[in-house]
């Protein structure tokens, strides 16, 4: 779980629904009124839901750099099927694509990409690449290549795997040029 600050704007609403999910514990709170309830939808939405949320995640692995964690309906395929409308301020002259339909999840989704599209922060919403993670986390990093949602967790995981992992490299017995217990021709029986 990420200690980084959520998303700006309305892809608050994409971090969420992506962290609706606690892979490494299988927790889904798609199972709980309370979380259907702050999503907007009911229990025959779930499946819908979850689809949608692991076609994001494997969008937000995309902006990490990483393969999606699964197979997956394409995004695009997915919103294609949101409607949207250009709203326009009539105060102000403003313009953003809004919902046709503010209660479907993804057509409110669907906003949120395109809103998150103009502003230029689309790309930053990212999933932390620990394979028992993915968690959503919007990277705030100066050059944009934050890679874990927690440096403390995730981050500190896999920082001592690859020190555990070179640890154990450097301390296998060196292998001679003969056979594969290290015994060269020469003095192999002696």
């Amino acid at each position: 779980m990420s200690d980084r600050s959520a998303a700006p704007g309305t892809l608050v609403l994409v971090e969420s629904l992506v962290n609706s999910l606690d892979i490494e514990s299988g927790h889904d709170l798609l199972d709980t009124e309370e979380a259907r309830a702050n999503l907007g939808i009911g229990p025959e939405d779930v499946a819908d839901a979850r689809t949608l949320r692991e076609s994001l995640r494997a969008a937000l692995l995309a902006h990490a750099g990483h393969r999606p964690h699964r197979a997956v309906t394409p995004l695009g395929a997915l919103l294609a099927h949101a409607p949207l409308h250009l709203a326009v301020d009539d105060t102000d002259g403003s313009a953003r694509l809004a919902p046709a339909d503010p209660a479907p999840l993804l057509s409110r989704v669907a906003a949120a990409v395109a809103e998150a599209l103009v502003a230029g922060t689309w790309q930053r919403l990212k999933a932390c690449e620990a394979p028992d993670c993915h968690w959503a986390y919007y990277d705030r990093s100066p050059a944009g290549r934050g890679r874990w949602c927690s440096m403390q967790v995730c981050g500190a995981r896999a920082k001592m795997r690859r020190y555990r992992a070179k640890d154990a490299k450097d301390t296998e017995p060196a292998k001679g040029p003969g056979d594969a217990d290290g015994a060269t021709p020469h003095t192999k029986g002696r």
